[in-house]
Formats: structure tokens, sequence, C-alpha cells
């Protein structure tokens, strides 16, 4: 019960990750948005995940991460059902920077709970639920582009009645209580003054940045170059979803042979590639597959970075993923303001500024050898 929990939470993280890049087109037509301005939304909605992870860490580890969960989805919900009402731009900023908030506290905690229900196959378990997450991501736009006739105010409606099944799923699942003994800032000493937890907060500032950018921006940019919406977003849900959900699947069995570490290095590598190549045409065909290649390039990084931590910091996990997964935000943050101010007010110049996705990759394979050699 509790990895059923543990994976529709996931699952409507998903959704709402993939939220933003689905409804961004809609958005910018409808109230006049910029590609600087839609920096802006993505920045504030980052700065909602960067608050909450920062926070929640101490909080899961000193409350349980029923709490969290619960705490969480219901901010998601608030945020989705207000959103169709929102009458403009700073409105808009407000309740993605909820929606943030939310999404932060969910993934965190969602995370975490697996973590410490499956500590022998702590990488597994982490891909196995997280699966769950491409499956939610690739629902949005999907749902969006084939049912919905692009209506992101249905959109918005259904994933937030969703959001407050899952709520009452949390509610009613026995989880185990906190595991921190009562947060104390000299026992985080230890585990936040290790220089690897830094390096892997590094590495997930970069990747974070990567993926999450593509989920932001991959529409718009295809729209710019002349790609259908409705082919857009069938792109983002069919290409890069659909890779991220079979490169998990197919991960699994891997990671029971081969080191989490090298997993992500290959992934690291793989990524570099195919975002630089996925730039490099607007041929929808062959945006599809490269975008595709992305996503199965990208699947295991993220949760099996995750059971690094796991690994590596037995004791306050919730902190020390927490931190890590802050670090990503802050990422996403720092990205999202990059790629607007280089766009300006043309969306075709989206095709130069999303180059911060490959140059990212480039460095996380650097810093996933220096990682490599510090577990040794």
């Amino acid at each position: 019960m509790l990895i059923l929990a543990a994976i529709v939470a996931i699952f409507i993280y998903g959704m709402i990750a993939a939220m933003l890049g689905t409804i961004l087109p809609d958005l910018s037509d409808r109230f006049h948005l910029s590609p600087s301005q839609n920096g802006t939304i993505a920045f504030a909605q980052a700065l909602g995940l960067i608050i909450a992870s920062l926070g929640v860490g101490p909080l899961l580890d000193n409350e349980g991460k029923k709490l969290g969960l619960v705490l969480g989805l219901a901010l998601i919900a608030i945020a989705l059902f207000a959103l169709p009402r929102s009458p403009g731009f700073r409105s808009i900023l407000l309740l993605l920077f909820l929606l943030g908030v939310g999404g932060g506290i969910v993934v965190t905690a969602a995370n975490s709970l697996v973590s410490d229900v499956s500590e022998a196959h702590r990488g597994t378990a982490l891909n196995l639920v997280n699966l769950f997450f491409g499956l939610g991501a690739l629902a949005t736009p999907f749902i969006s582009a084939n049912f919905f006739g692009r209506n992101w105010v249905r959109l918005c409606y259904t994933i937030a009645a969703l959001t407050v099944v899952t709520l009452l799923i949390q509610g009613f699942t026995k989880m185990p209580g906190p595991t921190g003994g009562g947060f104390v800032l000299a026992d985080a000493a230890p585990v936040l003054g290790r220089p690897l937890l830094f390096l892997i907060g590094l590495f997930l500032f970069l990747y974070i940045s990567c993926e999450v950018g593509i989920w932001n921006w991959l529409p718009r940019h295809l729209i710019a170059q002349g790609v259908p919406k409705p082919r857009a977003l069938n792109i983002l849900s069919l290409g890069f979803a659909l890779g991220l959900l079979i490169g998990r699947a197919g991960v699994l069995p891997i990671l029971i042979r081969v080191p989490a570490i090298t997993v992500t290095l290959v992934g690291s590598v793989a990524m570099a590639l195919t975002t630089f190549l996925m730039l490099r045409t607007s041929r929808p065909a062959a945006a599809f597959v490269l975008v595709f290649l992305a996503g199965l390039s990208m699947a295991p990084v993220f949760p099996t970075t995750i059971a690094i931590v796991g690994d590596a910091f037995p004791r306050m996990t919730g902190t020390a993923i927490g931190f890590v997964i802050t670090c990503g935000w802050i990422g996403l943050a720092v990205s999202s303001r990059i790629i607007g101010v280089i766009a300006g007010g043309d969306p075709r110049r989206l095709k130069k500024a999303l180059l911060v996705i490959p140059a990212s990759a480039v460095l996380m394979v650097g810093l996933d050898l220096v990682i490599r050699s510090m577990l040794r």
C-alpha cells in the first residue's frame, strides 16, 4: 500500500510537471505573453519548488512523509482549481508559484517514502515508482491534444479532481512515523557538510535544467519552428514522456547488475548528444524520434541519483534528498531566466536559447566522473 501511495503521488506530480509546457502556448495567446514573460512564469514555479524542497526535508524527518504528501497535494489542487479563473499575468505567477510549492513537497515526500521502504533495492524501487512520473507526464499533453482540443481549462479541472482523489488515498494509507528523531541543526551538520552532497546537488542542478526545460519549453519551440500545436503536444507526450516511461521500465533489470553511478554517466552522455540533435531539426518526424531518444536517455538519471543519495546518507535521508532536489529546482529557476532572456520577445530564438540544455548535459558528464571517484 505504501508503494501504491507513492505511485499515485508521483503520477500526479508527472501530470503537473508537463502542465506548464502544455498550457503555455494557449496562455501566451490568451494573455499576449512573450517568451521573456514565459521565463518569468517558469521562474515563479521553480521558486515555489525551491522553497518547498528546502523546507520539507526536516519536516519529513520530524513529522513523517504522510503530512508532506497530504499538504503538497492540497496545494496542487487549490492552484489548479484557481488557475482557470486567473485574470492576468500576475495571478498566473502567484498560482504557478503555489503549484511549485505543492509539487516540490510531493516529489520530495514520495521519493523519501520509497527510499525508506525499499532500502535493499533502492535504485530499482525508485525507478519503478518514477516510471509513473513518465506516465503522468505523458497523459497531460496527450489528453490536451487528443481529447480536450487543447482546452486548458478542462485540463486544469481534470487534474485537480485527480489530485483530490490522490490526496484521499494518502489520507487513508498507514505510513511509517518520523525517522529523524527530531530535527536538530547539529545533527544535520555532518550531512550538509559533506562535499559529496553538494556535488550531487550540482549534478541535479544541471539535470533538472535539462528535463524540466524540455517540459516547459519544447512545445512553444516546436510551434515557433512551424509545427502545428496538436503535433507539438504529441511530440512532448508520445515522444519525450513515452521515452521516459520506457526508459525507466527498461533500466530496472540493468540496475540489479550495473552500479547506479555508471547508469547516470551513460545517461548523461546520451542526453548531451540527443538534446543537441533535437534542437537542430524542424521536421516533425525527426523531432519526434530525437525527443523520444532524449527522454530515453534522461529516464534513469533522476531516480538513480536519488538512490545514490539514499545509499550515501542512510540517516536524515529526507533532509539529504530535500537538499539535492532543492538544488535541482534552483537549476530550473536559473535556466528558465537564462532561456527567457536569450529568447527575448521572439519565440523563434528559443532554438538558440535551448542550447542551455545540451551544454548542461556536457557538464553533467564531467561532474559524474568526479562523483564516481568519490564514491569509490
